[in-house]
């Protein structure tokens, strides 16, 4: 007999605007206590000194967490200078120190260095697995995990502001998998000292952004007055993606996991526009009457449901 699930079927994204000291894990499973949900995951994790946008996926929107995941990136942090860490940021433990503090155009100058693709290693205390282990869980162990270096995309770093000469504000735009620790430590290093990240925040992830972040206490007031959580609709992390419109007959063959065959004229014409609009992606989003219904492969005259989305 199958197992009931707990909670309440809840769909949709919430965008966290996540406090410091939790792991994104931790306020994740708070969200999803809140709203009492059967299922909910996060959109790209958050060190736990960090703040910010942390989009939570409930229900169906869960099988669009990939696409949140490569959204590009906005971060604010502040680089402290004179001593590095064993985590690249607040959190560690001092490991090395230096005097050297430097200017404003010294920094200035490092910065086209750290734009477009680049080489980064990922910090000892990250995510990344090693042989089936965390590295984090590995460092806190006391071992050395030697991370590869792999090549992350800058869009953009702007020295945005200089509270003391210990300390330098930054403000980054970035793909998938840029590490701010591993920046804020490289950029130190670049300009003959070391370094930390003393602070950071998260502005954006793809099309989720701070204007329609909540806190945790503003959604606990909401769930306390009996008010509607604040969620976006499931496709929200699929903006980037073409559309397919169908009719209800089509759509219910794609709920059914069978593929849609489209060979009349008007068709034709529809799945042109759809294959000029994918540039090259693999993956659509089918809809009817404007309602997200299946991740869908276009191969052809031929729809083919990825994932359904069960709404």
């Amino acid at each position: 007999m199958a197992r009931r699930r707990k909670g309440v079927p809840v769909h949709g994204w919430l965008v966290l605007d996540k406090p410091p000291g939790l792991t994104s894990t931790q306020a994740m499973a708070k969200c999803r206590w809140l709203l009492n949900a059967e299922k909910a995951g996060h959109g790209g994790t958050l060190d736990p000194i960090a703040t910010g946008v942390l989009p939570i996926a409930y229900g169906e929107a869960t099988k669009t967490v990939p696409y949140a995941m490569e959204g590009e990136k906005t971060y604010r942090f502040t680089l402290c200078f004179g001593e590095a860490r064993n985590t690249d940021d607040l959190a560690g433990t001092v490991t090395a120190t230096s005097d050297v503090r430097p200017t404003d155009a010294a920094i200035e100058a490092v910065l086209p260095r750290f734009t477009g693709w680049i080489s980064q290693v990922p910090p000892q205390f990250s995510a990344i697995k090693v042989d089936g282990e965390r590295a984090y869980d590995l460092a806190r162990e006391g071992e050395t995990v030697d991370l590869k270096s792999r090549q992350v995309r800058v869009d953009s770093i702007h020295l945005t502001g200089r509270p003391s000469p210990d300390l330098a504000e930054f403000e980054v735009e970035c793909g998938k998998g840029t590490y701010m620790r591993s920046l804020a430590r490289d950029i130190a290093l670049s300009l003959g000292t070391v370094g930390h990240v003393a602070a950071l925040r998260r502005l954006r992830v793809g099309r989720f952004t701070l204007r329609e972040a909540v806190t945790l206490e503003e959604l606990e007031r909401l769930i306390a007055d009996g008010a509607a959580p604040p969620l976006l609709p499931i496709e929200t992390a699929l903006d980037a993606l073409p559309t397919v419109p169908l009719s209800e007959a089509e759509a219910g063959r794609l709920r059914q996991g069978q593929p849609v065959l489209l060979i009349r004229r008007q068709d034709l014409e529809r799945l042109s526009r759809v294959a000029d609009g994918m540039a090259g992606e693999a993956t659509a989003l089918a809809t009817a009457h404007g309602q997200p219904v299946a991740l869908v492969r276009v191969e052809g005259a031929e729809i083919r449901p990825v994932r359904v989305l069960n709404v």
